[in-house]
């Protein structure tokens, strides 16, 4: 392995170390936020971050055609999965979620093939299959024990589906602009967006919430790593290592989630949510075996 891909590796495994406080983060911050605000607001400081980006690289607007895959990747990715996941975490735990949310790169996957043309092997359904029987045998198991029966679960898998279909949007654009001007394109021109909701979703909701310094930081950082710097990292690890090979670390993110889960919220990791993210890992590296040029999803 040269100098290069082992940088590139570097790169791709400081990306989803990032990526894997998204969930112990948000947990932190809807504990003094409304979801709404966390969701919006995680989106403006994003946009913020991007827009200073935008306007110190003088980049101009992106070609119109681009526009509807840039919107439909707005939708999923500063709306959808953090609106959702936000939600869910109210009601249930982050490693809980980690579990669930696992099963992201394959579903994926699956919208590449379904809505990208692209082509897989037997090899792939079969490991398809086998991460969505882990994580209904869990489900099944775990969620009717939440505070909230199967409803964390429910939102937990929209939130995944919204995800997956807005990197399958966000890579169409990918391919004409930079994967680090893409992201801040979609943050910056979602501003008109977020910074409303932000706004009324915080003041209609402050007085029921005792808003902690933890509750804070959580919502800063998610801010700015999850949902903005580790896209930088990620797509400058793809391009030095490979996205075959890059991609390969993300197969780490789940089982970090759940170390972060029990070293920053207290939370308890039992052997049967060891156990199935295992398992989910292991589909994912085994579909990785039989899948042919298809997008690896990154979790914000």
């Amino acid at each position: 392995m040269d100098r290069t891909v082992r940088a590139g590796l570097g790169w791709a495994l400081l990306a989803v170390v990032l990526w894997s406080f998204s969930l112990p983060f948000t947990k932190l911050a809807v504990e003094g936020f409304s979801a709404v605000t966390v969701a919006a607001g995680r989106g403006v400081i994003a946009g913020g971050l991007a827009t200073i980006v935008l306007v110190l690289t003088r980049r101009r607007l992106p070609p119109r055609h681009l526009w509807r895959p840039l919107a439909w990747t707005a939708a999923g990715a500063m709306v959808g999965w953090p609106l959702l996941l936000s939600i869910a975490l109210q009601y249930t735990t982050s490693a809980h979620a980690a579990v669930i949310t696992a099963v992201m790169p394959l579903v994926t996957a699956a919208f590449a093939v379904w809505f990208g043309g692209e082509h897989v092997t037997r090899t792939f359904w079969w490991a398809a299959g086998l991460g969505t029987l882990t994580l209904v045998v869990y489900s099944a198991a775990r969620g009717g024990l939440t505070d909230g029966g199967w409803i964390p679960d429910a939102l937990l898998i929209c939130a995944v589906l919204a995800s997956s279909w807005s990197y399958v949007q966000g890579a169409a654009a990918s391919r004409e602009l930079p994967g680090w001007e893409v992201i801040s394109w979609i943050s910056a021109l979602s501003l008109p967006v977020t910074v409303p909701i932000t706004a009324i979703a915080w003041w209609m909701t402050q007085g029921d919430y005792s808003t902690s310094a933890s509750a804070w930081w959580g919502l800063l950082l998610l801010g700015v790593s999850s949902a903005y710097l580790g896209f930088f990292a990620w797509y400058r690890g793809l391009a030095m290592a490979g996205t075959a090979h890059g991609g390969q670390v993300q197969q780490l993110q789940a089982l970090l989630t759940l170390v972060w889960s029990a070293l920053l919220l207290g939370e308890v990791i039992t052997w049967g949510t060891v156990g199935a993210a295992a398992l989910v890992v292991l589909a994912v590296a085994w579909a990785q075996r039989g899948r042919s040029r298809l997008i690896v999803a990154p979790e914000e």
